[in-house]
């Protein structure tokens, strides 16, 4: 899981971090004798890389959404190293840790569960090859990170840390993949995505997510003290995300909070973070590519997994939003 969390730092995208993950954590899964200790052991890695998004600046899209609106509306700019310092060490460390306890305890497998040995010899002769790439590809990753964490002095955006790290990744010679490995990605998650955004835009364009938005700020006082109004800026963004995929919502909500901080008097910081933290709290699959794609895999069955993200995601709310919410106050 810590594992898993560490990614969010290198790789930024949730869906390529869980597709990374998810073979090893089925290969080893199936060393063990117990259906709880496979899918325990998948569960938690694979969460703890996932709702860790918040974290990160560049651990999730929705936080680059949030960002850029932020910057484009109000003027307000938030550094990679900022979120990072805010964020992480409850948003991450901390929602890896409540994830590792949650999974144990629905998870926890006969005490009597026996381990499988191996039956596959590593390739040796491939070896030496493999692991110049991949010592390659993590320098590229930490390349990225350090265009990230330097923001502060170069001012561009995210987009062009990651950018780097994929033109490296495929340069001629000193790259590790070449331009044919793109003919082998699986594009049908794309049509997913379409769907997704052509029903925000169906909404939006019948002033469904306006109306909605504003409708549910509307019962936050407007002399409501910090706290209540983080709150409340993360019920409403929740009741959004059980009608819009994340990323459509944050590009609608957080133009709406913009405006409710400015009429409010609230600080805009301590709302946007709040925001990114309820758009990684997840309750059903529909709500995010990344939870199709778990299913995909076929390792649990749909009632699993919607059981394992809403105790998660009760339990992480419970215990780490009123730590987050202490810590602007």
């Amino acid at each position: 899981s810590l594992v898993g969390l560490g990614l969010v730092l290198l790789v930024p995208s949730g869906l390529v971090r869980v597709l990374i993950l998810a073979p090893v954590l089925i290969e080893v899964g199936d060393r063990f004798d117990s259906r709880e200790a496979s899918v325990g052991l998948f569960l938690a890695p694979t969460f703890s890389t996932y709702y860790g998004s918040a974290g990160v600046l560049t651990g999730g899209l929705p936080n680059i959404v949030i960002v850029g609106v932020a910057e484009s509306v109000a003027g307000q700019s938030i550094g990679w190293a900022e979120w990072f310092v805010t964020m992480f060490p409850i948003m991450g460390i901390g929602k890896a840790l409540v994830i590792v306890a949650t999974v144990f305890v629905l998870y926890r497998p006969d005490p009597d569960t026996a381990i499988r040995a191996g039956t596959g010899e590593p390739d040796s002769a491939a070896g030496g090859t493999d692991a110049t790439g991949a010592r390659r590809m993590t320098l590229y990753l930490l390349a990225g990170v350090a265009f990230w964490a330097t923001d502060f002095v170069h001012g561009f955006h995210p987009m062009y840390g990651a950018l780097l790290v994929a033109v490296l990744a495929l340069l001629p010679r000193i790259g590790v993949a070449d331009l044919d490995a793109v003919g082998d990605v699986d594009f049908s998650i794309v049509f997913f995505v379409g769907a997704v955004f052509a029903i925000a835009a169906g909404l939006s364009e019948t002033g469904f997510t306006d109306v909605a938005a504003t409708w549910l700020l509307s019962f936050v006082p407007a002399d409501a003290p910090l706290p209540l109004a983080l709150v409340a800026v993360f019920g409403v963004t929740i009741a959004m995300t059980l009608v819009l995929e994340g990323v459509a919502t944050s590009s609608v909500l957080t133009p709406v909070l913009v405006s409710f901080v400015e009429s409010a008097g609230l600080p805009l910081l301590p709302v946007l973070f709040v925001e990114a933290i309820a758009l990684e709290t997840y309750f059903f699959p529909y709500q995010s590519i990344v939870l199709v794609t778990v299913l995909g895999l076929e390792v649990m069955e749909p009632w699993e997994l919607i059981r394992a993200t809403t105790v998660i995601s009760i339990v992480g709310t419970v215990t780490l939003l009123p730590l987050q919410i202490l810590l602007f106050l």
